[in-house]
């Protein structure tokens, strides 16, 4: 009986779609092989960088803080440790020195994985192909990025040799915590050079590269070395190590550099800090910022910031500092240091900090009399004052009898000021203090004329800019521009927007005035050597120290005490804080010449007892009141009292006068505290 055979027909469907899926798999395969493989070499690409990296530049091109890249070394294979290349290799790509710059078996792999799943959960990137996307591409999770990438690896592969591609990568390669390439990752996490790293650290960096901010050990020891043991056993299984040397590494205790920030460029931390925010208020989140391989340039001058920096230290000693300055025109913030040691406190002391300014708040007061219609020249007694049982005095019980208004604010008068505030009533000195931007909680009572609240020195120095450009409230700010790594601008700083706060006489009149403490008064240790007004504080025991001025181009506020809150000593308005704005101004105003303010001219004249008696220096020595003087009669009271709701500016309520002088009004017994207006609201914008 004949043998009988299957019908070779039954499965042939089945059987001649394998056949063609194969057919097509391996054409395909080809097609892309030889597509590969006519791709021409990378002109220059040793010189190529990654261009990954934020950067904040000054506004005179110094880079002041840089993302993600803190540290980058540059170094040759040849001087890389064979740890950290095997490595690489055996947790990277195992069958580097085989490949043409893509892994066939892996790409097959990861796409079983991602059909799988929907998803593209694997990547099969080889060493090249990573280097490919890191010198040219993106982080895209697509498959056009990955074409891509197939491409430019192909055509490194034909450009340079194997080892040169292993080092191009070791070099740039992002290993977390703010490190680009082996090199750097040595000293960010170990703080010693390459070469000396054990195989424990070099399997600890070679595990950061596919998650570097989960495996970095500042974030999560135990899952760092959890992947540091992965990175042995793969060594183990490939035989680079021993089975003796991997159970070695794996014992071996993490030692972590305990100040990773050292290598980081930082230059104005507290100033990046609030560049930040205001980033953030723009639309630009934090990640998006320190990985979008931006330029941002800022308004910093860092000329004149490190100038302040410089002063500080030199300065301060043990005590702390704060220093800011901006363009009451454009708004431009020029400098800003929020404390002594960035790294010892974030704590910034510019825009956090609330400490009473003492005489330097007198302007304000002298302010609201002059848009009560008060003159420079008026007549005001430099005389013992009893309001209602409030006895301020001026500094060691000095008095100079009478004395025009303006000269009130060259020697710092308390008893002036007192009368001052009386005539003009507490509400509008509030009011200007609104007006002018400070938002503190201001306490209803006339001790506020020597500086008894708490201002911040952002604020303060805001409300002084008010002075120098003819009476308008100017907001600051940080950022200028924003570029791409391909230089387009994303955004470009708007026209600063401004509030009218003051009416041109008003500035243009307390401007002449504390030009005179800069000449002649209590500020002449801050004298530039061109016009520039300017004006003392000092408060109850010396706790507080703080100096404000301006020219027409440029405001700076300065404070100096302690965060606890605690004595000085022998610390005055006039000494460390005025060398502290001096040496800040002389860097700030450099590119502005030797400009005068575009005031209309204020005649001071010398009346009552200054015609006969030149001011002598012990006039004008700084006025905190002496040790032991009752709280009442002191520059600083106790407890400050919160306003729910700031004050409006009271209308203008002319003085009457009597020949050439002023003969203040009999001013009724004070009475209780009213409720005050609602904020004049801010306007849209900067």
């Amino acid at each position: 009986m004949p043998k009988k055979f299957k019908n070779p027909k039954k499965n042939s469907p089945i059987k001649q779609f394998f056949v063609m899926l194969f057919s097509f798999m391996l054409a395909g395969f080809i097609g892309v092989n030889l597509y590969l493989a006519s791709q021409p070499p990378i002109q220059h690409l040793e010189d190529f960088k990654p261009n990954v990296v934020t950067k904040l530049y000054s506004s005179d091109d110094e880079v002041i803080k840089t993302f993600t890249a803190y540290k980058f070394e540059k170094v040759d294979i040849k001087d890389v440790p064979d740890n950290i290349k095997n490595a690489i290799i055996a947790t990277e790509d195992k069958n580097f020195y085989h490949h043409h710059g893509y892994d066939p078996i892996g790409v097959a792999r990861s796409m079983v994985v991602n059909l799988a799943t929907g998803d593209l959960k694997q990547g099969a990137s080889t060493i090249t192909q990573q280097l490919a996307r890191i010198l040219f591409l993106s982080n895209e999770k697509t498959f056009d990025r990955k074409i891509k990438e197939f491409i430019v690896a192909a055509r490194i592969e034909k450009t340079i040799s194997k080892d040169k591609i292993l080092e191009m990568y070791l070099n740039n390669v992002y290993l977390g915590s703010g490190a680009y390439g082996v090199a750097g990752a040595a000293q960010i996490y170990f703080n010693k050079p390459l070469k000396d790293l054990t195989l424990a650290e070099a399997a600890l960096i070679a595990g950061l590269p596919q998650a570097p901010s989960v495996y970095s050990p500042y974030n999560d020891k135990k899952l760092a070395l959890e992947r540091r043991n992965q990175v042995l056993g793969r060594m183990l299984k490939m035989r680079y190590i021993t089975q003796e040397q991997y159970n070695q590494a794996k014992e071996e205790k993490l030692h972590l550099n305990p100040n990773p920030n050292v290598y980081s460029l930082n230059r104005a931390p507290y100033f990046v800090d609030f560049a930040m925010k205001e980033l953030e208020e723009l639309g630009f989140d934090e990640t998006e910022i320190s990985q979008g391989g931006y330029k941002v340039v800022t308004t910093l001058n860092y000329a004149a910031q490190k100038a302040a920096e410089n002063a500080v230290n030199a300065n301060v000693g043990n005590r702390q500092a704060a220093v800011f300055s901006f363009s009451p025109i454009t708004g431009e913030i020029y400098v800003y240091v929020g404390g002594k040691n960035y790294f010892k406190s974030q704590y910034d002391r510019v825009t956090q900090s609330v400490r009473p300014p003492g005489s330097a708040f007198k302007p304000l007061v002298y302010a609201a009399a002059i848009e009560k219609g008060w003159g420079p020249n008026d007549i005001l007694d430099d005389t013992p004052v009893n309001i209602n049982g409030w006895k301020p005095h001026n500094y060691n019980n000095r008095y100079r009898g009478r004395l025009p208004l303006f000269m009130g604010l060259t020697v710092s008068s308390n008893v002036m000021a007192a009368r001052l505030i009386q005539d003009v009533g507490v509400r509008s000195v509030i009011g200007i203090a609104r007006s002018l931007g400070i938002t503190t909680p201001i306490e209803y009572d006339m001790t506020i004329a020597l500086g008894s609240n708490g201002v911040k020195l952002y604020e303060m120095t805001i409300a002084y800019g008010a002075f120098a450009n003819g009476g308008f409230k100017v907001k600051p700010y940080a950022i200028e521009r924003v570029e791409t790594s391909r230089g387009k601008v994303i955004y470009q700083a708007p026209k600063t927007r401004v509030m009218k706060v003051l009416n041109l006489n008003t500035s243009a009149v307390v401007t002449a005035m504390l030009k005179t403490v800069i000449e002649n008064g209590t500020g002449r240790s801050a004298s530039i050597g061109k016009p520039a007004a300017g004006k003392t504080g000092t408060t109850d025991d010396n706790k507080d120290a703080s100096f404000y001025g301006y020219t027409p181009d440029v405001v700076t506020g300065v404070w100096v005490g302690n965060d606890d809150n605690t004595k000085m000593g022998s610390v005055y308005g006039s000494t460390i804080p005025a060398a502290i704005w001096k040496a800040t101004m002389k860097a700030a105003t450099q590119k502005f010449g030797n400009s005068d303010f575009d005031y209309p001219e204020i005649v001071l004249k010398k009346s009552g007892a200054a015609d006969t008696k030149e001011i002598k220096p012990e006039d004008i020595t700084e006025e905190p009141p002496k040790p032991g003087i009752p709280a009442q009669q002191a520059d600083i009271t106790g407890d400050m009292i919160n306003t729910s709701q700031p004050s409006a500016p009271a209308a203008p309520n002319p003085v009457s006068f009597n020949n050439t002088f002023l003969e203040p009004a009999k001013q009724p017994a004070p009475q209780p505290a009213a409720p005050v207006a609602p904020p004049v609201p801010p306007v849209p914008g900067r």
